[in-house]
C-alpha cells in the first residue's frame, strides 16, 4: 500500500476537503470527459445530483460553489490566491459552459439539485453528473465520491476496492507497509526509522529535489495558514456570527508569555488555521479540512518555541503522512463515513507520531503515540452546527493538538510496549463508525447541530 506525502497533503482552499475541494476536483473531471468527446453542434445540457451528506450539509460547506468552479475549469489549488466570492459571484449569473469550442447550458441555482432522498449505497457523499441532449435524454452520466482528504472515486473504483481509496499496490516498494504491525517489523529488520521507510518508499515516484520541494512547499503553505489566521478578526460567513478569536487569543500570549501554557499556544495556532478554513482561504488538508489545524499547530510550535531543524521539519510530515496512509487504507478519514474520529482523530494520531519521531522516539514509541491519540478520539461524532465548519470544529482542532502533545508525551516516557496495538485502535474506529448514526455522521441532524438553544 502506498499513498505519497504529497497526495495526502494537498494545497486547496476551504471549508471541506470532503465536500468542497472534491467535489470541484470531480466537477472538473466531468467537464474533461465532456471536452474528450466529439458533441459539436449538439444542445447539450448539465446537471449535478448530490447526495447522502453532500445533500444535508452541502449548502453550509459550499458544495454548489464548488461544483460551479469545477465545471468552470477551476481546480482547488489554484484558487489559493484568487478571490473566490468574487469569481462565484460571477459565476453564479452564468448560463452556460464553454468547454473548449462547446457551448453547454448550465445555470447553477437550477442545475445543481440537492437531493436528500436515499443516498447512494457505495459511499455517503455522493454525486451524480449527468449531460442531457435537447429532448431530454441522457447522453452522459458520471457518478463520484468524495471519500475525505480531498480524494474522489468514481463508481467503477469504489465498488473495486476495500478502503475505498486509489492508490498503488505495494510490491513495487522498498517498504510496502500494509499495517502498524508491518511497519513496526519492517523498521526492525531494516533498521530504518518510520521517516527512512517512508522517503525510500516516495523515491519509487519521486527524487530528492521534487520531494523535497513537495514537502518545503507544504510547510510553507501550513505556516501561512498559521500567520493568515492569526493576522485577522471579524466575523466567519455562514449566518452563526462566530468570531475569530485566534488573534485576540494570541495577542494576549504574546503580551503576557509567562503566564501563557503549551496548551494556550496550541489552540490558538490550531484555531488560526480551522478560522481560516472556515472563511474559505487557502488550507492544507491535513488528512482533511475539518482537521487541517491539529498537524501544522504543532509543527508551528515545535519551530517557533523549540526551534527544530528543517529535517525535522521533514520527518514530522513525513512519519504523520506514514500514519494518515494506515488510517485511510484500513479505515476512513471522511467525517461523513465515520464520524469527526475519522478527520480530528486522524490528525491528532498523525501528529503524535510526527511529534514523537523528531523528539527521538523508536518506532515502538512512535506507533504507541498514535495509538494513544486515536484512541481518545474514538466516537467523537461529526455533527457541525448550521452543516458549517464552525461549531465545534474550530476549538475541536486545538484540542486535537494538545492531545496529540499528551499522547507523544506519555509514548516518550514508556518504552513503546503497550496493550493496545495501533492496528486493534484503527479497527475500532471503523466498527465504531460503522454502526455510528447517520445522525452523526456530518449530516446536521444530531448532536450538537440540532441543540443550540434560541435566545
Amino acid at each position: 500500500m502506498f499513498i505519497s506525502v504529497l497526495d495526502l497533503y494537498k494545497i486547496g482552499i476551504g471549508p471541506s476537503s470532503s465536500h468542497t475541494m472534491g467535489p470541484m476536483v470531480a466537477a472538473h473531471r466531468f467537464r474533461q470527459r465532456i471536452a474528450a468527446q466529439d458533441l459539436a453542434g449538439t444542445d447539450l445540457h448539465v446537471r449535478c445530483l448530490l447526495k447522502g451528506s453532500l445533500a444535508y450539509t452541502g449548502k453550509g460547506h459550499a458544495t454548489d460553489r464548488a461544483i460551479a468552479l469545477g465545471f468552470n475549469g477551476f481546480l482547488p489549488g489554484e484558487l489559493v490566491e484568487r478571490d473566490v466570492n468574487e469569481l462565484v459571484s460571477e459565476l453564479w449569473m452564468q448560463e452556460q459552459l464553454h468547454i473548449g469550442d462547446l457551448v453547454v447550458r448550465f445555470h447553477p441555482p437550477n442545475d445543481i439539485v440537492f437531493d436528500r432522498g436515499d443516498p447512494l449505497p457505495q459511499h455517503p457523499n455522493g454525486m451524480i453528473f449527468q449531460l442531457i441532449d435537447g429532448n431530454g435524454n441522457e447522453v452522459m452520466q458520471g457518478v463520484y465520491f468524495s471519500i475525505g482528504g480531498g480524494f474522489i472515486s468514481t463508481l467503477a473504483e469504489i465498488s473495486s476496492i476495500e478502503a475505498p481509496l486509489r492508490m498503488e499496490e505495494g510490491p513495487a516498494f522498498p517498504y510496502p507497509f500494509e499495517s502498524a504491525a508491518n511497519m513496526l517489523s519492517m523498521s526492525v529488520a531494516s533498521g530504518l526509522s518510520i521517516a527512512e521507510m517512508k522517503r525510500e518508499n516516495e523515491h519509487v515516484h519521486h527524487g530528492d529535489v521534487e520531494l523535497d520541494k513537495g514537502l518545503n512547499r507544504i510547510w510553507q503553505a501550513m505556516k501561512s495558514c498559521v500567520e493568515n489566521g492569526l493576522g485577522v478578526t471579524g466575523t466567519l460567513p455562514g449566518g452563526l456570527n462566530v468570531q475569530r478569536r485566534a488573534k485576540g487569543l494570541h495577542e494576549q500570549l504574546v503580551a503576557q508569555p509567562e503566564e501563557a501554557t503549551q496548551s494556550d499556544w496550541l489552540c490558538a495556532y490550531a484555531m488560526a488555521v480551522n478560522e481560516e478554513n472556515a472563511a474559505g482561504h487557502m488550507v492544507v488538508t491535513a488528512p482533511t479540512n475539518g482537521a487541517a489545524g491539529v498537524i501544522p499547530s504543532v509543527l508551528y510550535y515545535m519551530v517557533e518555541h523549540k526551534g527544530i531543524s528543517h529535517q525535522q521539519i521533514q520527518d514530522y510530515l513525513i512519519t504523520s503522512a506514514a500514519i494518515g496512509g494506515l488510517i485511510k487504507h484500513r479505515s476512513s478519514i471522511s467525517g461523513a463515513e465515520v464520524g469527526c474520529q475519522g478527520e480530528v482523530g486522524s490528525a491528532a494520531a498523525m501528529a503524535a507520531a510526527g511529534l514523537c519521531a523528531i523528539r527521538g522516539g523508536s518506532t515502538l514509541q512512535i506507533e504507541n503515540a498514535a495509538e494513544i491519540a486515536l484512541e481518545h478520539h474514538l466516537g467523537m461524532t461529526c455533527d457541525p452546527v448550521g452543516g458549517l465548519v464552525q461549531v465545534p470544529c474550530i476549538e475541536r482542532n486545538g484540542f486535537g493538538a494538545i492531545k496529540a502533545f499528551t499522547a507523544a508525551s506519555l509514548a516518550m516516557r514508556g518504552n513503546g510496549l503497550h496493550f493496545m496495538s495501533l492496528d486493534n485502535c484503527i479497527a475500532a474506529m471503523k466498527q465504531t463508525g460503522e454502526e455510528m448514526s447517520l445522525k452523526f455522521k456530518e449530516t446536521s441532524l444530531g448532536g450538537l447541530a440540532v441543540s443550540v438553544t434560541e435566545c
